[in-house]
């Protein structure tokens, strides 16, 4: 995606047109109607589709047909029995019943038998009468009450005299409430835990009229292994399992499709609404995830009804100093600010913030002022965010998390195959042999992307887990490459290095498709797996074994995260990943490629959106003639020609003498918060209570806006419309489901508001502060890749693929089919040697520094730990050690450690985790009372300007004293 703003992507030319597959026509009769199935249709499908509703409970669309309820059957001329509609394929000339007398009787029959076990008073309905009526069985039991009303089914006196022993509640998940005595026995919430999420969790135990659901060995829901993806409850037809914010009425007052808010994955979601705050989200069959979410999509929703909200503009009191070790105290109660701040008006706020940083501007200089935008908001407000960067403060001085996450793979993309962004979507696992995953726990990190590589291994591909940890993918892995941190090249080059030495290289596509080969070639000679195993710690066997697999495999996918490209040699191991799927042709076709896995919602957009300092939107590099032309006449603005600084780089030109004509004096933040994020955090800190003038535009008073000058409350993501593009290059639209509380503003407003404060003649019409028109502005500018996709089309589609050059363009999930985005059509191949960590471990800090994300929290944790649920789940931070370290060290889970590196410390409860290698600690990165960025490293990789966050050496030591009151306001 990184073809001239003026002109078309060559990723954009159209793959060639595959034949139509015409499926088979099976003509039969249903009801006395001729009709049509298709071959592998089942008769309930068929009849469905003709638009005959069969009865049916233990059926859901999506999921394997199990005909285990018995209410769909029908009857067929010429058979004894009756026949679950559901799994039984019609064939030529069968002649069905949906409703004669036979089969309705045996209906209503299931349908009876089943509402006679049903207790008095239910937990999900639909019916306000239902509601009012808490002792009638009819309409207390979701789709049973439903099905029961439209046969007219009622339960006689006899039957339900013998109603089974009702089976005691379980509300031990902090989430979901388990009703057992509404259970049917679909097994809906069986194949939706084992077959659709793959975790295997839920199950049937027991015989006959003492089987019964169960949770791993029997266990309470909350003390099993459950992930709490919720997939159960949405599967459950009659409220046996249930959102605990939903038990009973079903009632709300909307319903309103927007986009999960949280990982790139980009699941499409419903917002159930009721005075104007969310009770429940329903997953949605979007692209990404088919209905599918986790455990944050799902139940972490309600962080946006936070009494903490921000709802005020406020300014610092006089006087009132910005000291980062009041941080702790400050965060326990986020709500109670007044000691630093005082309430303003809009525009009081506005006024001081626009006269301030308009005069630093023209006092020091365009370089004095920097912005940092948000991957976690929309399209449109990243695009005019780096607008007003770049037109009224004057420089490229903008950046956003990307710089700490994907830069380095971005970096090595583009130099590659000429686009940063992916060339095959996540669900393209279905189409692979072999599915590659290095340095990603995607079961952490991209749930419902892991379902899909875990329903591929059940179909037979192998995964291969390559990462210094084994993480729960391995459960399901083919192979597990367990290979020492910072070891990447090493390992990576020796696979490379067995496709060409035992002739597996695909010698044809290099031929046409691939540059600089010869060198790679040669540089791979001195890596044989041999040579290599004892750097890496992987078998030379293994290697080659593995190494053999990925080249004969039909189709193989490279999947990645932020285990790669949070390295001082980032680039190089992208580089790598790059070439072994050149090497080997798997690129360019279905099943196979090459997948940076985006960490926040609108990485990928923000990226796209020109949120970068060194690019235009559509990575127009600033630096090229002619793009910066095309810009400068487009927003009719003289602009810098030269890259900005990056978010490290801007930290230390904070503190860079007065002398320097650019120091970095004032900053404007829009939902980032590098007082968390960054490296090496008491540098950073030091950094923004250095500046002169901070502003912080926020939903939360997070870390970084206890240290501005001036907070302005913005919106929430279900708070705005707005479009967002996840991981699979899916442009998304998200609307608009509750108000903003109290006096927070849209961050559209905010930014324009202040563009008019720096000198700048905004106007956008419109709804949503004009978010259609910055829309078009934007689709304008990068149209090199969305020309096709306009705001009507988003309105209407919800998702669309890009590239999309025309209107009746479906969009390209696979690209470089026919040629790659770079000036000659063919990839850059780039050998890459061992390059070590900045900073290995030694006599003093023996053990080295992991540190990620986990299921139930994201990112700094400012959103997912004011989320109810998602903060029971996982309440304090841990840090994670092997078993065999925590004998060395005499510890116990929960005890206490102190994690120290040469630039802080901090003192942590432990948790054993095997998968953690030894020498080594794991923690994430969520939690302020312990956080994890006050002793990673800032030292950065040449190329893609990111930090190592993955490795820095460490000492650990038995006690401290852990945080004793974590979390945001809680008493426990």
């Amino acid at each position: 995606m990184n073809a001239p703003a003026q002109t078309t992507s060559p990723s954009a030319q159209r793959a060639k047109a595959l034949p139509p597959i015409k499926p088979q026509a099976i003509h039969f009769t249903l009801d006395g109607n001729a009709i049509t199935a298709f071959d592998g249709e089942s008769i309930f499908n068929a009849a469905k589709r003709s638009g005959v509703d069969i009865p049916h409970l233990c059926y859901k669309d999506g999921y394997r047909a199990d005909g285990n309820c018995r209410s769909c059957v029908v009857e067929i001329d010429g058979e004894r029995t009756l026949a679950p509609s559901c799994c039984r394929n019609p064939t030529t000339g069968m002649k069905v019943q949906t409703s004669s007398e036979r089969a309705l009787k045996s209906q209503k029959m299931v349908l009876e038998m089943l509402l006679s076990d049903m207790p008095d008073v239910g937990y999900k309905w639909n019916d306000d009468n239902a509601e009012q009526d808490l002792n009638a069985a009819v309409g207390q039991h979701g789709e049973l009450s439903d099905w029961a009303a439209k046969l007219s089914v009622t339960v006689r006196p006899e039957l339900k005299a013998l109603r089974r022993e009702q089976p005691k509640a379980d509300f031990s998940h902090p989430a979901m409430a388990v009703n057992l005595d509404a259970c049917i026995q679909c097994n809906r919430c069986v194949r939706a835990c084992r077959e659709e999420q793959v975790n295997d969790v839920i199950g049937m135990a027991m015989r006959g009229a003492h089987s019964e659901i169960v949770f791993d060995l029997g266990d309470d829901m909350g003390d099993s292994t459950c992930v709490a993806c919720g997939e159960c409850v949405q599967a459950c037809p009659t409220g046996a399992l249930m959102p605990k914010t939903l038990v009973g009425s079903q009632i709300v007052d909307k319903k309103v499709d927007s986009v999960c808010p949280f990982c790139g994955v980009g699941c499409l979601l419903t917002y159930k609404v009721k005075d104007n705050i969310i009770v429940g989200v329903d997953g949605r069959d979007g692209p990404a995830n088919h209905s599918r979410l986790c455990v944050k999509g799902r139940y972490g929703f309600d962080y946006a009804s936070s009494p903490q909200r921000l709802t005020r503009p406020l300014i610092r009191k006089a006087g009132v100093g910005k000291n980062p070790e009041d941080l702790i105290n400050l965060n326990r109660d986020t709500a109670d600010w007044s000691a630093v701040f005082r309430e303003a008006s809009w525009e009081e706020a506005l006024a001081l913030t626009g006269t301030t940083l308009a005069g630093l501007r023209d006092t020091h200089g365009k370089k004095t002022l920097a912005g940092f935008g948000s991957a976690k908001g929309s399209n449109e407000e990243a695009y005019l965010f780096q607008k007003l960067v770049r037109t009224g403060f004057g420089s490229n001085n903008v950046d956003h998390c990307t710089r700490l996450c994907h830069a380095s793979s971005v970096a090595a993309l583009l130099e590659g195959v000429g686009s940063g962004a992916v060339s095959n979507q996540v669900n393209d696992v279905e189409h692979a042999e072999m599915i590659f995953v290095i340095g990603s726990n995607p079961t952490g990190n991209h749930p419902v992307a892991a379902t899909w590589m875990k329903n591929a291994a059940k179909r037979g591909a192998k995964i291969v887990l390559a990462d210094p940890r084994v993480t729960d993918l391995g459960k399901h892995a083919w192979r597990a490459l367990q290979f020492k941190a910072d070891t990447d090249v090493a390992m990576l080059n020796a696979l490379i290095h067995t496709i060409i030495d035992e002739g597996l290289a695909d010698v044809d596509f290099i031929a046409k498709r691939a540059s600089n080969y010869e060198a790679l070639r040669e540089n791979v000679k001195a890596y044989s797996p041999e040579a290599m195993a004892p750097i890496c710690g992987i078998p030379a066997q293994t290697l080659r074994e593995v190494a053999r697999e990925f080249a004969k495999a039909k189709g193989a996918m490279v999947l990645w995260g932020m285990g790669i490209s949070q390295h001082v040699h980032g680039t190089d191991n992208a580089r790598c990943l790059i070439a072994l799927v050149t090497v080997t042709g798997q690129i360019g076709k279905p099943g196979s490629g090459l997948h940076p896995l985006r960490g926040q919602n609108n990485v990928q957009g923000a990226s796209d959106a020109g949120l970068i300092p060194m690019m235009f939107p559509n990575y127009q590099r600033v630096d090229n003639k002619s793009a910066h032309q095309w810009f400068e006449k487009f927003w009719d603005t003289k602009l810098d020609e030269k890259p900005g600084y990056t978010v490290v780089e801007i930290m230390h030109k904070i503190l860079a003498p007065d002398s320097d004509p650019h120091k970095i004096r004032g900053m404007y933040i829009m939902g980032e918060n590098p007082a968390m994020s960054d490296p090496d955090l008491n540098h950073a800190r030091h950094a923004l209570v250095s500046l002169e003038h901070l502003v912080v535009q926020d939903i939360f008073m997070t870390e970084t806006a206890w240290l501005a000058d001036v907070v302005l409350p913005a919106t929430a993501w279900p708070e705005k419309t707005g479009t967002v593009s996840n991981t699979d290059r899916m442009l998304q639209m998200g609307h608009q489901a509750v108000l903003p509380p109290g006096g927070a503003k849209p961050d559209l407003w905010i930014i324009q508001q202040l563009a008019q404060r720096m000198g700048l003649n905004w106007h956008y019409a419109g709804a949503n502060e004009g978010v259609a028109a910055v829309y078009e502005e934007m689709r304008q500018a990068m149209h090199g890749v969305i020309a096709g996709i306009s705001w009507e089309r988003l309105e209407r589609e919800s998702s669309v693929t890009y590239p999309c050059m025309s209107a009746d363009d479906p969009g390209q999930p696979t690209v470089f089919i026919d040629r790659f985005d770079t000036l000659d059509g063919r990839v850059n191949l780039v050998p890459a040697d061992i390059i070590p960590a900045d900073e290995r471990p030694d006599q003093d800090f023996p053990f080295v520094l992991i540190t990620g994300r986990q299921l139930e929290h994201w990112h700094t944790g400012s959103m997912t730990r004011r989320a109810s649920v998602l903060d029971a789940i996982e309440p304090i931070a841990t840090a994670s050690l092997c078993g065999a370290d925590m004998a060395t060290f005499g510890l116990e889970t929960g005890d206490v450690i102190t994690i120290t590196s040469r630039r802080g410390e901090v003192a942590i409860h432990v948790r054993r985790d095997d998968g953690t290698p030894q020498g080594a600690v794991f923690m994430p990165f969520a939690y302020y009372e312990a956080a994890a960025n006050l002793m990673t490293n800032s030292a950065l990789d040449p190329y893609g300007k990111i930090p190592e966050f993955k490795y820095c050496a460490v000492s650990l030591r038995r006690g401290g004293q852990a945080a004793v009151l974590g979390g945001y306001g809680r008493e426990t």
